[in-house]
């Protein structure tokens, strides 16, 4: 029995063992001819693995670049594309860089706070006075996320000053807009209202369950009393 760790390394796993053993195989072809047939067979093959995952850009392309990858460009044939550069892809990746995890108010988040440094940065004028007002309601908005029950105007103000370090001022007279325009009615439910709300329902399904029953008692012993089943005996 062959075991996995004897095997050479799957270059890329979602082609499986028997795709990368049919490269490795037209590699040692020393016919042109018949590498190029097997290599156009082979990329058929790739092709129906994974034809279910869609066809988006030059799908074709990127199968014939794998094929040079799977046989560590030591496949020499005739691709209908250029072959994929080697030193890009066994390059190592860029790090991917880590926000520091510092945000001054978590209650509105990181997207509103570089929003807010965006604004700054805009020229005086009405389309920046339009800007600061929606910041403004957003900020409304994200605080009542956090404290549904009551919000003050005036804190929402102060945390703007705040943020924007003193850059972003409401025009003077500005009127926010009401907790409801902004994220409608809550529901809320207590105890009590859901125990009243299943009981209705259980007595609405009850009357409806006799409404029923009656009315197939009624057609029942109307159909008695016509057939004359049932009659009083005399003694």
């Amino acid at each position: 029995m062959e075991y996995n760790t004897k095997r050479n390394r799957l270059v890329i796993p979602e082609y499986g063992r028997n795709v990368q053993k049919m490269v490795e195989y037209a590699i040692t072809l020393e016919d042109k001819e018949k590498r190029n047939e097997l290599a156009k067979q082979i990329v058929k093959i790739m092709t129906q693995m994974h034809i279910s995952s869609g066809s988006y850009g030059d799908y074709t392309h990127k199968i014939w670049d794998h094929l040079f990858i799977i046989s560590d460009f030591l496949l020499d044939v005739d691709a209908p594309y250029p072959l994929p550069d080697k030193s890009k892809i066994e390059k190592d990746p860029k790090p991917i860089e880590y926000s520091d995890g510092k945000i001054r108010h978590r209650t509105y988040g990181r997207n509103l706070q570089k929003i807010i440094q965006k604004a700054i940065e805009w020229e005086e004028g009405e389309e920046k006075e339009a800007l600061v007002k929606l910041i403004a309601n957003n900020l409304k908005k994200a605080y009542l996320n956090w404290n549904s029950s009551s919000v003050d105007d005036e804190q929402i103000v102060k945390d703007l000053d705040k943020l924007s370090g003193g850059k972003l001022k409401l025009p003077e007279g500005y009127v926010f807009p009401t907790s409801y325009d902004l994220v409608g009615k809550k529901k809320t439910y207590s105890k009590d209202n859901r125990g009243s709300q299943n009981r209705g329902a259980q007595n609405k399904g009850r009357k409806n369950y006799r409404s029923d029953n009656s009315g197939r008692n009624d057609n029942k012993s109307q159909r008695y009393s016509n057939s004359g089943s049932y009659k009083k005996r005399s003694y």
